[in-house]
């Protein structure tokens, strides 16, 4: 209102990055002074008139102290509350621990929450160790890349001001902590519970195994990386196979290898395990009705479809899935079909030979007809599109309205040289469709581990609206990981798991919102894709 509004280009020198209402959170309003004094206590510069030195979180934190009338030393920027659902979740826990703990059997204390992606599993999880005055929780991980978020909804929240965040990535150490603070310790399977060379606790851990935690928390249950069938794959941390996992081959030994607290060499009385495809344990009767909180993708669209109360809708940024899928054209399937039914193998007809640049599907012509078939440009006809005439289904790359949805995608393919072999022939002279995106191949050792592989997909996006790209992974960023911009994914190889298909299918459905002027939010994808090319697997 200040600034003079006349200018030559009509144009204004600013824009408004944060604007919210000056209403106590019990009601009253305040004035812009009361954040200005606040800003002076917590060491703010003013730099003439009404202006401050200070960032937007920096200023965030600072509106969240005076419009609740709390002190927030630490300058934290969130102050969100529970959804329904996390709190019915966190009740329902401390509930069934106090039962437990009542009859005598604390030490068998154990509770699974079956809840989807973008359930919020981090921050319910310290909501349920703050209500029950828990101090030491250790979680425990078999996928290192989750702990971004493990960390930013402990520091950043106002709920766990005073709390301590530990891993192997953090300043803090163990030794260093404030024993009289709550603390969170962060860690992988593979480190904390790993032996040294000989089959003893690392010296640099005992103290994990020392402490008698209050509540240890496993998180991404459904790897079963305590199994000795997933020993190996344990051991060397291979995210591009981790699928493996899952054969059919160790279906039989399930029961017999249920994971058992008693054999951990670590020590507490509450064991909370999450996993939003905990499918074995729950078959297998590991964990009773009582011990289980449920939370499914159909449980939050209804919720969402369903919500009438006052303020905005939580769910109203969770797009809906679409599951499309193709029978591939017999003149393309013939090459990989199989089996006593025909089955179209697509680990067969995406196999590739050789590294690097040098990488080659074994039948490029044929994934060549796929590359042209999924952009609406291939030819070939069949009697099956003979008798669909008009009602053919529209290709993923062909129909308008999907290519403007499409423009960040995840490819889900067989191994590393199969996501090779598909950049290469994409960089091909006849895919100038596909030169349009960048590809990145996230898939090899050279792609990183765990949260590294994802640097080159957020640096190839920029600017995701004015972008376009294409991942390449053949396991990697396929579980515990949050790529917003990713609206669709292909399904392009065989999984011996349902677990791996959900797992990688919900990457697509994060929440894309993009800030606009006056602190105001646009939801950029309402739906998100699955397209699946094994039609039989689909069904099932």
């Amino acid at each position: 209102q200040q600034y003079p509004t006349k200018r030559p280009d009509g144009k204004l020198p600013y824009r408004i990055v944060f604007a919210e209402s000056a209403m106590y959170s019990d009601g009253g309003s305040f004035m812009d002074h009361d954040v200005h004094n606040a800003l002076e206590k917590h060491g703010f510069t003013r730099v003439g008139g009404e202006w401050f030195r200070c960032t937007v979180d920096q200023l965030k934190a600072v509106y969240i102290e005076v419009k609740n009338k709390t002190i927030n030393r630490e300058l934290r920027k969130n102050d969100f509350t529970m959804r329904p659902e996390q709190e019915e979740a966190v009740t329902k826990t401390i509930q069934y621990f106090k039962s437990m703990e009542d009859e005598g059997r604390y030490k068998t204390a154990k509770f699974l929450w079956n809840a989807k992606m973008r359930f919020g599993k981090t921050f319910a999880t310290y909501q349920l160790a703050k209500r029950m005055g828990l101090s030491k929780v250790l979680v425990l991980t078999f996928k290192p890349a989750v702990e971004t978020a493990w960390d930013d909804d402990l520091l950043n929240h106002i709920d766990f001001e005073g709390w301590q965040f530990i891993s192997r990535n953090t300043q803090l150490t163990y030794e260093d902590s404030d024993k009289t603070k709550p603390m969170v310790c962060f860690g992988s399977f593979q480190d904390y519970l790993g032996t040294n060379e000989n089959g003893g606790i690392k010296a640099k851990n005992e103290w994990v195994h020392t402490t008698n935690w209050d509540l240890v928390v496993f998180d991404e249950y459904h790897f079963g990386a305590w199994r000795e069938n997933a020993k190996k794959l344990f051991e060397t941390e291979d995210e591009d196979a981790y699928d493996s996992l899952d054969v059919e081959k160790y279906k039989k030994e399930e029961a017999d290898n249920a994971f058992n607290e008693s054999f951990l060499p670590i020590t507490s009385t509450r064991y909370l395990y999450l996993s939003g495809t905990p499918f074995r344990a729950i078959n297998s009767g590991e964990f009773i009705e009582d011990q289980i909180y449920n939370w499914t993708y159909s449980d939050e669209q209804r919720a969402k479809q369903n919500w009438t109360t006052p303020p905005a809708n939580p769910y109203e940024s969770l797009p809906r899935m679409v599951l499309m899928t193709y029978k591939i054209p017999d003149s393309i399937r013939q090459i990989a079909s199989q089996g006593e039914f025909d089955e179209f193998d697509l680990n067969v007809f995406f196999s590739a030979e050789g590294k690097g640049d040098q990488a080659k599907f074994k039948n490029e012509e044929h994934v060549q007809k796929w590359l042209d078939l999924i952009r609406g440009a291939y030819l070939g006809t069949t009697t099956d599109d003979l008798k669909l005439g008009g009602k053919k289904p529209e290709m993923p790359y062909s129909n308008t309205q999907l290519l403007s949805i499409l423009t960040h995608t995840l490819w889900f393919l067989p191994n590393v040289a199969s996501a090779h072999a598909m950049k290469n022939l994409i960089m091909q002279k006849q895919n100038t469709f596909f030169h349009d995106y960048k590809i990145i191949v996230a898939a090899g050792t050279s792609a990183g581990i765990g949260k590294e592989a994802l640097v080159p997909v957020l640096k190839a996006m920029d600017e995701p609206l004015l972008t376009k790209t294409i991942t390449l992974s053949c396991g990697k960023l396929t579980t515990g990981v949050t790529v917003k911009p990713w609206t669709g994914i292909f399904m392009l190889r065989n999984l011996s798991s349902p677990e791996t298909y959900f797992q990688a299918a919900f990457r697509v459905q994060s929440p894309w919102e993009v800030d606009l002027e006056a602190s105001r939010k646009e939801i950029m994808k309402r739906e998100c894709y699955v397209f699946d090319f094994a039609l039989d697997r689909a069904l099932k």
